[in-house]
């Protein structure tokens, strides 16, 4: 297998497309498809139902791109046939015996869920060793999107979950309109950039290569984050900001700490707050200095399931705080400040059932 994979120059990138039902996700991917950047790029669809009509729009726009259509519901049987498409795709695709592809795209059917897919690509360890997670990326309907997140939780989690929001049909609604859809998702998700798409066309370099998980380049992808979270406001010392209230209680908390945290404090909250409310914890993404550590550790979670911690090699600035964003679904900002105020009274004196009944008491049922 690993022979296979020399083409495509290591671990290969897999972006997640998301979005509810009509709000261009199709659109947006049959533009993508045409650029000269996504000619080496495997395309694997779901779609929910025996007819595989998006699958059939996007084949016609390329000739030599490659599209695996997967039926069913993402949150059920087809974790196990995404998994085994990504497996085999190496092989079963190869072109004189070596995989052609360097890009992967999932675009998910609208009604789904964008966890699983993440939870797939993050813990199966047959996947680990070919690719690697690069970005969500979610479609939102300018026309549509404020009614869709009264009533679709589902939308809400995919435009929560993202890394770059693609606003579509602007052409549709006046400044009005937009600007308070772009203010919701502001409140939604704050560290991901808001880009707006005409009839689907939008530039792959605002999409690809932005994921903050590629081991050959950790600094520059944690200094881009970064700058982002800090462009959006995620900067200011316990800052969060909170949504509308029919958003399912979704919202975005930025937090920062000035000193360093002790490591097995850290290392056992979050533990516990996974196991308390795994359920709850949308997406977590940060950059946190530990005790006793020269360089920051690197922490990426969805729900249950997180990255083992990775260590950079340098700061990638100046600035010394530990900073996270925590996207999460009805969990107080104030209730878990304060669990992770338990980090700072350190282990010494306490002892793990104890730390474990504080910690369940102030976790929010």
């Amino acid at each position: 297998m690993s022979g296979l994979l020399t083409g495509a120059g290591g671990r290969i990138p897999a972006s997640v497309l998301t979005g509810f039902l009509g709000s261009g996700k199709t659109t947006v991917l049959n533009h993508l498809v045409r650029s000269p950047g996504m000619a080496r790029a495997l395309v694997i669809i779901n779609e929910f139902g025996a007819v595989g009509l998006d699958h059939d729009l996007v084949a016609r726009s390329n000739d030599d791109l490659v599209v695996e259509m997967i039926g069913g519901c993402l949150c059920c049987t087809i974790r196990g046939d995404l998994s085994r498409t990504l497996r085999e795709a190496p092989w079963r695709f190869a072109r004189d015996g070596q995989c052609w592809f360097d890009r992967v795209v999932i675009e998910t059917t609208g009604l789904a869920d964008p966890a699983p897919i993440l939870h797939t690509l993050m813990t199966d360890p047959h996947l680990e060793a070919l690719y690697r997670l690069d970005a969500v990326i979610a479609t939102v309907d300018a026309a549509t999107g404020m009614a869709t997140f009264d009533t679709q939780s589902e939308a809400v989690k995919q435009a929560a979950v993202a890394d770059r929001l693609l606003l579509t049909k602007t052409d549709l609604v006046d400044e009005t309109v937009q600007r308070a859809i772009r203010v919701r998702l502001a409140a939604l998700n704050p560290a991901a950039p808001v880009i707006t798409v005409t009839d689907g066309a939008v530039d792959p370099s605002l999409l690809f290569g932005v994921g903050l998980w590629d081991p050959a380049s950790k600094s520059d992808d944690v200094r881009r984050w970064l700058a982002e979270e800090a462009h959006h406001g995620g900067n200011h010392h316990h800052h969060h900001h909170d949504v509308n209230r029919h958003d399912d209680g979704i919202r975005a908390t930025c937090l920062t700490f000035d000193t360093p945290l002790d490591p097995m404090a850290f290392e056992r909250w979050l533990g516990l707050l996974t196991m308390f409310r795994g359920a709850d914890l949308l997406r977590v993404k940060g950059i946190v200095n530990l005790a006793g550590h020269d360089a920051p550790v690197i922490v990426h979670g969805v729900q249950h399931v997180f990255h083992p911690p990775v260590e950079l090699e340098r700061w990638p600035s100046e600035d010394r705080r530990t900073r996270m964003v925590f996207i999460t679904r009805r969990i107080d900002p104030e209730e878990l400040r304060g669990t992770l105020a338990l980090m700072t009274l350190g282990l010494s004196d306490v002892q793990l059932e104890g730390l474990v009944e504080r910690v369940a008491a102030d976790l929010p049922a």
